[in-house]
């Protein structure tokens, strides 16, 4: 009879060593450095902008552009890590351009009610 409480205890004893944590994953996988970017010049619409970005696993570096409707662009450099967080360096190009006469205010009227 001791033999098989003994036997018990260490056999619970060897699950529980075993297996310290049922919730913690198996598979810890390390974050892989990668690389992407992308570039849209639309002329017809006026639209460009542009991205970079790159990752060695451990901090992430990038860098876009956009075309600001006052005809600037705006260019931000970033950085991004587990000690010092998102900063980014923000810096503008060109002058803005404002249009000289405006044209009336655009006004929406009510045609009835809702059903």
């Amino acid at each position: 009879m001791f033999c098989k409480l003994v036997f018990a205890l260490l056999s619970v004893a060897g699950i529980i060593l075993g297996h310290p944590d049922v919730y913690e994953p198996v598979y810890k996988p390390e974050p892989l450095p990668y690389y992407f970017n992308y570039d849209v010049h639309d002329d017809y619409k006026g639209t460009h902008f542009d991205r970079n970005e790159k990752s060695d696993g451990k901090a992430l570096y990038g860098s876009y552009t956009v075309a600001l409707p006052d005809g600037r662009k705006q260019h931000v450099e970033y950085k991004a890590d587990h000690y010092k967080g998102f900063v980014a360096k923000v810096s503008y190009y060109g002058k803005a351009k404002h249009p000289k006469y405006y044209g009336p205010a655009i006004t929406f009227k009510h045609k009835g009610d809702y059903h």
